[in-house]
This record gives structure tokens, sequence and C-alpha cells, in this order.
């Protein structure tokens, strides 16, 4: 029993290095499991978003990528306010000097953000030129927030994608932001990027195998070690019907 279980674990190892070789020798296309959404937002691991510049470029001022192409993450611990605007140049969102970061909750992009293709009705206190409304949601330094113009607006490929396996820039963009009284923007370019490789964990699923074997291997060999060992009652009593005088060592 034990060594068939070895031989399914050492198996089941040789399988998962095979998939993994196949698939990292392969470039999937367009399917419905690369279009599925991501968190349920509906990026896809084959768009690539990457920021090019922040300007103006302020010491304590840092912002990156998340999700491939679904979110902006801005610290500020520069000891100014950051302002980042939203799509109608209305102020959206800020992070306070103090670390304390604010929404406009009269900005329509407060709103828009909350879908990933922005299907969402905008209320009529939303607007451009009203007066912003700031609302408290964090005193971190640290400002998160899907924004529209650094990914692809649409469950279909775009045009500039000719060839599903060739790694394709799709647009350049920016967001506008303000550094105190400095006006500037992140800048970024959106990549459609073909997968080279599979998702699935080959590494963890390797090392499962390896670990599962080594914990079989070491149950046999104690197992065999004991079946070698005479039983303790045969010892005693072959001791026990030897002659005195059989071991000269021991004759005293």
């Amino acid at each position: 029993m034990v060594r068939r279980l070895i031989i399914t674990a050492l198996g089941a190892l040789a399988l998962a290095l095979t998939a993994g070789a196949t698939a990292q020798g392969a470039t999937q296309s367009p399917t419905a499991e690369s279009e599925n959404p991501i968190n349920d937002q509906g990026s896809s691991y084959h768009f690539r978003s990457q920021i090019t510049a922040v300007q103006p470029q302020v010491a304590g001022v840092s912002v990156q990528v998340l999700e491939f192409a679904d979110r902006l993450q801005l610290s500020n611990h520069s000891g100014r306010d950051v302002t980042v605007y939203g799509y109608q140049g209305e102020p959206y969102a800020r992070v306070l000097a103090d670390g304390t970061v604010e929404l406009n909750t009269r900005s329509p992009a407060y709103y828009l953000n909350q879908n990933f293709y922005g299907n969402v009705k905008v209320p009529a206190s939303a607007s451009p030129t009203a007066s912003p409304h700031w609302v408290v949601v964090d005193r971190t330094g640290q400002l998160e927030w899907h924004d529209h113009r650094i990914h692809w607006m649409s469950p279909a490929l775009p045009p500039q994608v000719k060839n599903t396996a060739k790694r394709t820039k799709v647009f350049d963009w920016q967001v506008p932001i303000e550094v105190g009284t400095r006006r500037g923007a992140i800048g970024g370019e959106l990549f459609w990027t073909p997968e080279s490789g599979s998702k699935t964990p080959t590494g963890a699923i390797v090392a499962l195998v390896v670990i599962v074997a080594a914990a079989l291997l070491f149950v046999l060999f104690v197992r065999r070690r004991r079946a070698r060992r005479p039983p303790a009652g045969r010892d005693h009593d072959a001791g026990a019907a030897a002659p005195p005088d059989s071991s000269p060592g021991e004759a005293w």
C-alpha cells in the first residue's frame, strides 16, 4: 500500500512538472477564462498599466498601479496636500499634509469609480461645478482608488491589438494631480500583454508532492526496520535455553 502511494505521489509530481513546462511554452489567446474579472471587478490579466512619470516630482509622494490595471495607490508623506482631479477637472480626492484622506462626494468620479465600466447613475448633486463636500475615509496618508483612465473600458479587444500573442501598446494615460500649489499629472501607459505561463502555482504543487513522497518513504523505512528486528520474547527464550558455559566470556 505504501509503495502504491509513493508511486502515485511521484506520478503527480511528474504531471505537475510536465503541465508547467507545457504552459510556459504556449501562448494563450483571449478566452473566457482570460476575460474573467479579477475580484469581480472586470480587470483582465492581459491588460497591464505602468507609470511612466509623476509630476511634479516631490519627495514623499509616490504612486503605484494595483491589480494590473485596476487601481492606483498614492502615498503622501511630503508634508503638503495632494489633490487628485476627476474626469471633468473637478477635485475628486485628496491626501492632506497630516495624512488625512478625503473623497469629494459631489464629484461625478466618486460614483463612476464604483463600477469597473462606469455603469452607474450619477446623482444630480454631483457636478464638476458643485462645491466639494469632503468625507474622511482614512488617516494613513495613503489613497487607493479605481480610475477609468488607466484601463480599457470595454470587454471587447482594443482595435490596436491585431495579434493577441504580441505585447501591444493600447494608449497613454494621464491622471491630473496637484501637490501643494503645483499642478501636474500621473502619466502612464496601458499594454495588452499575452500570458506566457500558467496561473497554476506549479511550485507549490511540486513542493507538496515532494513532502508527501518524503513522508511516505520515511514510513516505509520505519516499517522495514521494525520488521527486521526479532521479537523480544524469542531473544529471551534463546538466552535462557543456552547452557551456562556456552559463552566463555560469561563462565564466571
